[in-house]
């Protein structure tokens, strides 16, 4: 680590970060009220306000938005003249999943061979710690150079546009010359990475009709039309035998030009078990960067354990489709929805709603905010060089954002390396991800004030 004062003063606040990051995984804020009590997301709201009092900051609010999450804002004045910096984080976290699949309880900071181990560690309570360290070592390092903004978002997770809404009823809010979005991650472990570019998201929900009940299989089965079998066909639509994305009009060959992603260190980093296949075609980079992918995730059936001899009269699922850069996702939606409805077999009756959506993002990395991160990293990652890699999941704010300030700069940085398996049992951070990456943020914020 660089001797930088800023490094030492990031490093003498590790304790207290732990502390407080242990204070905010203990949240259960995930946001859905029919998986967790909505109060659990607004006391992660509440301390998150609190802790930007704490450091000072004016105009500290916490915002209801339209889709029923809270965000909470806080502004903190710079010198005059100074440039405006918003730094983005959220609260709310991903369901934990299977309780019994966790090697610890996934709300309580548990400390293990070095990481840290928690829902929302890295991804994304840990970015918000990370806010807070960098702005510390600035103040004890002669102040905090430039205006900050912070917003904490309540629902990313969810994809229900809550604050991107909100945000576009008040342009005013979120106006910053650049914003430091911190919620994606490094390449690597130890590797300094921005990420140029995201893939948007579109969800849906799919239900498939065909008779007024269910019926006994043996008296009916053969000739009555089983709901879950047309699902089934429709679902298996979207791939092509290599597994690839298969939506009727949408073009799943596009190129990955960048940093490029080893085919045995994804298979490591994703825990493909011996003897499977990748799916889909082209470089890694390719298929998880540059391209569409559809997920089926979830699925009303019965379950194994109970079921019954019968012919399903209704089924249904939730479909993921992330969207490439260069297209649109309500375009996307449209396509998705027209592929559902014509490959729905046996004039089943299908209904299709949209369940969220973010469009894509890409940055331009050649503005001067880019140059000020590179030269952070460089200090902060001794003997590394800034590196540029796209990201396969979706960030809907990205585009609101670069949408209401076309001139602001906007760059992504965070704690989610492979190591952290965001959205998966045992999610955790490196501590020393965590330092390195405070100690780039504070770096970056002195060096676009010096301009």
């Amino acid at each position: 680590m660089t001797a930088d004062p800023i490094a030492e003063s990031v490093a003498a606040l590790m304790p207290r970060a732990r502390a407080e990051l242990a204070e905010l995984v203990a949240f259960r804020s995930v946001a859905d009220p029919a998986q967790f009590p909505r109060s659990e997301c607004e006391a992660a709201a509440g301390w998150c306000a609190d802790a930007l009092r704490a450091e000072g900051f004016d105009d500290v609010a916490v915002l209801d938005t339209p889709d029923g999450s809270q965000a909470v804002y806080g502004l903190l004045p710079g010198p005059a003249g100074a440039p405006t910096v918003l730094l983005y984080a959220h609260y709310d976290v991903q369901p934990p999943l299977d309780l019994d699949a966790w090697d610890s309880p996934p709300f309580e900071l548990t400390e293990r061979e070095g990481r840290w181990y928690g829902r929302g560690a890295a991804d994304c309570k840990g970015g918000f710690i990370m806010h807070l360290l960098a702005l510390r070592a600035l103040r004890a390092n002669g102040g905090v150079p430039v205006s900050v903004k912070v917003i904490v978002e309540g629902s990313e997770e969810q994809g229900t546009g809550g604050l991107e809404r909100y945000a576009e009823a008040r342009p005013e809010l979120l106006a910053a010359d650049a914003v430091v979005i911190g919620d994606s991650g490094n390449f690597r472990e130890g590797l300094p990475t921005v990420t140029a570019t995201l893939r948007g998201m579109t969800m849906v929900r799919i239900q498939v009709d065909t008779l007024e009940g269910n019926l006994h299989s043996g008296q009916f089965g053969g000739a009555a039309p089983d709901a879950l079998a047309a699902l089934i066909r429709v679902l298996d639509s979207l791939r092509a035998e290599d597994g690839s994305t298969a939506v009727d009009g949408l073009d799943a060959e596009q190129s990955w030009e960048g940093l490029q992603y080893a085919e045995a260190d994804f298979r490591r980093d994703a825990k493909v078990l011996d003897g499977v296949e990748l799916i889909g075609s082209g470089t890694v980079a390719d298929r998880i960067w540059a391209r569409p992918a559809v997920t089926v995730i979830g699925i009303d059936s019965p379950p194994v354990v109970g079921a019954t001899p019968s012919v399903q009269s209704s089924a249904r699922a939730l479909i993921s489709l992330r969207v490439p850069p260069g297209r649109d996702a309500a375009e996307v939606t449209e396509l998705l929805t027209a592929h559902l409805r014509a490959r729905t077999p046996w004039g089943a009756r299908v209904s299709v709603d949209q369940v969220g959506q973010g469009q894509p993002f890409q940055a331009d990395v050649h503005s001067p905010a880019y140059t000020a991160m590179a030269d952070a990293m460089r200090a902060a990652y001794p003997g590394e060089e800034m590196q540029t890699a796209g990201m396969g999941g979706s960030i809907p704010l990205c585009n609101t954002l670069g949408t209401l300030y076309p001139e602001a700069e906007i760059l992504l940085i965070g704690l989610s390396e492979p190591k952290a398996q965001i959205h998966a049992v045992n999610e955790s951070v490196s501590p020393t991800e965590l330092e390195r990456l405070s100690v780039t943020e504070a770096l970056f914020l002195r060096n676009y004030a010096a301009g």
